[in-house]
């Protein structure tokens, strides 16, 4: 389908200078028709320095604020440059550029305002552990709980998002763990929430910063800002899910 709006593809790097030249080099290779950002979330390693040397586009944070910082500033980058479409994507090689087509293509024919690429639609590649999968099937449940819509991979950070959802996510985005929240706060907005199936990978190189401990406290401070976030758009009725 041609198409004729501006995409920026925000790519947030914590500490990943084992990753981010071949991430930056694969998908310049593959999508070079759209634009990219790096946002350099405060980064101890040499992820700056390989920014800088590599000539790309990049935004430093001068400290680390956190996935969903680093994501919204993203956000606010595309919302003061007129972007159309903003898709987020991870910085640890996780995501597959080859997806992103089908990522844009309900949005650009209308059909949703939030596109999330799935792991579960057709459970292939990389599925994460055991562990993780049932954290996942748990806030899953919860989200449908809470706003009668069945979201199957709530954690994916592989998301594209319309004009719309790029001025709301640039004043307002959950800070820690934001996924799930994020989803949220997009059908509280009345957006149209779709999955698209993809495939990802296993982490490329560095390790996940979620240790068995973060994920505990995860799990607890994922489940009250579901409800929280829920709440605090009073008794506003989620739309339906599509079926």
């Amino acid at each position: 389908m041609k198409q004729d709006k501006k995409v920026l593809i925000i790519i947030p790097a914590y500490n990943e200078a084992e990753n981010i030249e071949h991430v930056v080099g694969h998908m310049m290779e593959e999508a070079p028709q759209y634009d990219y950002l790096v946002v350099n979330d405060g980064s101890t390693d040499n992820t700056l320095e390989l920014c800088r040397r590599g000539n790309f586009h990049y935004l430093d944070l001068s400290i680390n604020m956190g996935i969903g910082g680093a994501v919204q500033a993203g956000y606010v980058y595309a919302y003061k440059n007129d972007y159309d479409i903003a898709v987020q994507m991870d910085g640890d090689g996780q995501h597959d550029i080859a997806y992103l087509n089908d990522m844009l293509q309900p949005i650009l024919e209308k059909k949703a305002d939030v596109v999330i690429g799935s792991r579960f639609l057709k459970k292939e590649g990389f599925q994460s552990s055991a562990g993780r999968r049932m954290g996942i099937n748990i806030l899953s449940g919860l989200i449908r709980l809470t706003t009668g819509q069945r979201i199957m991979d709530v954690t994916s950070g592989y998301r594209a998002v319309n004009r719309m959802f790029i001025d709301i996510y640039s004043k307002d985005y959950p800070t820690d763990y934001p996924e799930p929240e994020a989803i949220v706060a997009a059908i509280m907005h009345r957006g149209r929430v779709k999955e698209v199936p993809v495939q990802m990978k296993a982490r490329e190189g560095g390790s996940s910063s979620i240790t068995f401990k973060k994920s505990i406290y995860y799990m607890i401070k994922v489940t009250l800002a579901i409800f929280i976030c829920r709440l605090s758009y009073g008794v506003r009725r989620a739309p339906k899910p599509e079926e």
